[in-house]
């Protein structure tokens, strides 16, 4: 890896570690200041919103190989991930402020701020032991806790007013909550595969 690649990924990646900082405390900011988990939307949904949009420059990274991690898990992380945040989180109001997204939010934070900070050192060297082995492990708390009682939920949570506002109907040339339904059956099938393989 040149130079500039190392400086650019570098770069990147700190970029995002800052960016899921800022969201993290912004939403603690607002768990603490009004002792409840409604507000996070409010308080940090559209900068999240936009780190994890840029976070498609990672599929780019993956595809010209300045990173060994390829395209498809890239863009499959990716792709579920944007997709909860704009076409259900974003659009339906209802469902914003709700417990699941302060869960979701918080974890995807705390678990982005650890992975862009062992990125952002590797590029340049060596992380610390201590990062590496906190990057490798906090996701055995973080993923199933953001997955579970976050994503899985909000989806559920979704389904009637998808149903009812019959979102995306003109748009798509299938049904978008049998869609929401497939997608949260296949996503629950890989979380207790992933807990079953684990455990």
């Amino acid at each position: 890896m040149s130079k500039g690649q190392s400086l650019y990924l570098f770069s990147y990646n700190l970029f995002q570690a800052i960016g899921w900082a800022l969201s993290l405390f912004r939403i603690l900011s607002n768990f603490f200041s009004t002792n409840s988990v409604y507000g996070a939307y409010s308080s940090a949904g559209e900068l999240i919103c936009l780190l994890q949009t840029v976070a498609f420059l990672e599929v780019i990274h993956g595809a010209i190989g300045i990173v060994p991690s390829g395209v498809l898990l890239p863009l499959m992380q990716w792709g579920g991930r944007t997709h909860f945040l704009l076409a259900i989180v974003r659009q339906i109001h209802e469902v914003q402020e709700l417990p699941p997204v302060f869960i979701t939010f918080v974890a995807w934070s705390i678990s982005e701020v650890i992975r862009y900070s062992h990125y952002a050192l590797n590029s340049i060297g060596s992380p610390p032991s201590w990062i590496t082995w906190i990057r490798y492990n906090a996701f055995i708390v973080l993923y199933p806790i953001g997955v579970f009682p976050g994503e899985m939920w909000l989806m559920y949570q979704a389904l009637p007013f998808i149903k009812k506002e019959r979102l995306y109907a003109d748009n798509l040339p299938f049904s978008y909550y049998y869609f929401v339904v497939v997608c949260m059956n296949l996503l629950c099938r890989f979380y207790f595969s992933a807990i079953h393989f684990c455990g």
